[in-house]
């Protein structure tokens, strides 16, 4: 990997990597003590200035990728660079360009929220003068800026998790991790910490890799997705062309007997496609250009019986449930 050498604020010299992805992983693994395969031999990259979610349940493999990207989990195969800087090999440089929200806190609850944020800006060698430049950017970007001058532990949950990212950033990361960033909010205060994060691309280049179990959040927030289900990743794509095999309309059946059987049936028929699934007794298949009743009339001539009967339209949950036979959400 070429890189350039340029002169930092300071007047030293640091390494810049050449162009190519933010983050590139090939083969990236870790299996823990037991044998205990939390991610398995996954490849992806990310371009410079997308935001690019990974998506699955708790225990899917995507706090131990950000832990392995970011340099808390040591991999046990394969390899990951943070803008061309390899993060095993240039340890230090890979996290100079990169800053992460973790998904437990680390700001001192007995400090100011300036304090805090000023604290970390020095921990990253800027001057009083800087630090006070970028405290109050990134204050202000994140929406904390009438509250620095609070006890963090004045401070509500989406007051702290604002606060988290703000110091995330102090660093001006070209790779920013946010794992899991609104577990535990409430509804009111996940969306307005959503419109914050959204906000971080209007005037950055930045990278966001986010980590969520919550499919609004990969679907509003994200270029990309990457679903990850028992550390592999079985889907990867914009959240419109996972959905698109969908189409705008999707049926759910509640069959009397044997769903599999059922959906074999319809399958045999040509009414239903490879993009319909079966959970249990309940068979779900896209419309297409279908009107629900001429669905319905089709089943009805196959000699499935349905005992109940409901529409509506796709979500990232169908594409997980059609690969996983499993919910995000009852997995999570």
């Amino acid at each position: 990997m070429r890189r350039n050498r340029s002169s930092d604020a300071r007047g030293g010299l640091r390494l810049a990597a050449s162009a190519g992805p933010a983050v590139e992983v090939r083969g990236l693994s870790k299996t823990y003590p037991g044998g205990v395969e939390a991610v398995k031999a996954i490849d992806f990259n990310v371009a410079p200035g997308e935001m690019f979610g990974l998506l699955g349940p708790n225990g899917a493999g995507k706090s131990t990728t950000v832990g392995m990207l970011n340099g808390t989990v040591a991999p046990t195969g394969g390899s990951a660079r943070l803008a061309g800087f390899d993060v095993a090999t240039e340890s230090l440089a890979a996290r100079g360009v990169s800053s992460v929200v973790f998904q437990e806190p680390v700001v001192d609850n007995g400090l100011t929220g300036g304090r805090n944020l000023h604290l970390h800006a020095r921990l990253w060698g800027l001057s009083p003068s800087e630090a006070s430049t970028r405290v109050q950017k990134t204050a202000k970007a994140l929406g904390v800026a009438e509250l620095i001058e609070r006890n963090v532990g004045t401070y509500s949950g989406g007051q702290r998790r604002r606060l988290e990212i703000a110091r995330a950033l102090v660093s001006e990361p070209k790779v920013l991790f946010l794992d899991e960033p609104t577990v535990g909010l409430d509804p009111r205060i996940r969306h307005e910490l959503l419109d914050a994060i959204a906000g971080l691309r209007t005037d950055s280049d930045m990278t966001t890799l986010l980590t969520t179990h919550y499919l609004e959040e990969a679907e509003r927030l994200c270029d990309r997705v990457a679903i990850i289900h028992q550390g592999q990743i079985v889907a990867m794509d914009t959240p419109k062309a996972l959905l698109r095999h969908f189409g705008n309309e999707i049926v759910e059946l509640r069959v009397e007997r044997d769903g599999p059987a059922a959906l074999a049936a319809l399958r045999a028929r040509g009414i239903a496609d490879d993009h319909a699934f079966v959970i249990g007794a309940t068979l779900t298949m896209p419309l297409h250009d279908r009107s629900l009743g001429d669905a319905i009339a089709q089943v009805h001539d196959t000699g499935v019986t349905v005992t109940a009967v409901s529409s509506r339209t796709p979500t990232l949950d169908d594409v997980y449930l059609r690969l996983t036979g499993d919910r995000i959400a009852a997995a999570a």
